[in-house]
């Protein structure tokens, strides 16, 4: 077996922005990305993570276009890419560009392959392949909600990066992980300080995901009820899994979850255009907010 340690580490800083927009493989917005990568580099920003089932030729023009900040797929699922061209596309853009790119991986979820079969199994035989491939471990990150696949995060992988969490799970994911491995939770925020239209864009953006039992199952575990699920989501749900107001009340949200033991968040700006868009404007002001 290769050696699994290898390599520099991967270095994401504090936050981080999380955007299916920036995955695009479209040749016409491959300078708008570079452009945008370059901006959320000198705006701070430690770590892009490209949102959706993504692979890692999508990280490829964003690392180019910057020098420091990290990319990672968040996550690439083990469904669609073969362990062997996973790696080998990892090995390539290592060479090129060691120690600035992420491998997240992660089992999606059974409504969207054919193929979903003991995820579980099917993740650590992935993992198996890739060790056998020479990725190292340090430089992939897995999509981990339950106590299984929290420990594989923590004794296969760097960490965890966890999608769609509260604080309090934080907390939990903290517990089983212990304090070496990374916990970079994704946070959607709202830039938006009317409640009912803060709570409305979340509402419209939560939809597709509590049809996903990989999710509904997670909240569940973790205090809500079927009445939270119901309807869009409860305040109460809502209010846990996004960050919306002033600018005080959006870093307050933010800092629970360091309080509760991540290293790193994932910042997803929600402001009701397509899931396509770069929020740039957005973005400026989160990291005005953060600084």
């Amino acid at each position: 077996m290769s050696d699994t340690t290898a390599g520099p580490k991967a270095t994401v800083g504090r936050y981080g922005v999380w955007s299916i927009g920036l995955r695009s493989e479209d040749p016409a917005r491959r300078g708008e990305l570079a452009e945008t990568a370059a901006e959320l580099e000198q705006l701070g920003y430690g770590a892009v993570w490209l949102g959706g089932s993504t692979a890692v030729r999508h990280a490829v023009p964003l690392v180019e276009a910057t020098s420091r900040i990290t990319v990672g797929t968040s996550i690439q699922s083990i469904w669609q890419y073969p362990a062997a061209d996973s790696a080998a596309a990892f090995a390539e853009l290592e060479k090129a560009h060691p120690g600035r790119f992420l491998l997240g991986l992660g089992v999606s979820h059974a409504q969207f392959t054919d193929q979903y079969r003991r995820p579980y199994s099917s993740l650590v035989a992935y993992l198996d392949a890739l060790d056998e491939a020479g990725v190292p471990a340090p430089r992939r990150v897995l999509a981990a909600l339950g106590p299984r696949t929290l420990e594989l995060s923590r004794d296969r992988a760097a960490g965890a990066i966890p999608y769609l969490v509260t604080p309090e799970h934080t907390a939990y994911a903290r517990q089983i992980l212990g304090e070496g491995p990374l916990l970079a939770p994704e946070l959607k925020v709202v830039l938006e300080k009317d409640p009912d239209r803060a709570r409305t864009l979340a509402r419209d953006y939560l939809a597709m995901y509590l049809a996903l039992p990989n999710y509904t199952g997670n909240f569940l575990r973790h205090g809500f009820t079927e009445a939270d699920l119901a309807d869009g989501g409860s305040d109460r749900l809502v209010d846990a899994v996004f960050a919306w107001g002033d600018e005080t009340a959006i870093r307050s949200r933010i800092d629970t979850f360091f309080a509760a033991g991540a290293d790193h968040v994932a910042l997803q700006v929600v402001d009701g255009g397509t899931r396509e868009s770069l929020p740039r404007r957005a973005w400026r002001e989160l990291a005005s907010l953060l600084s």
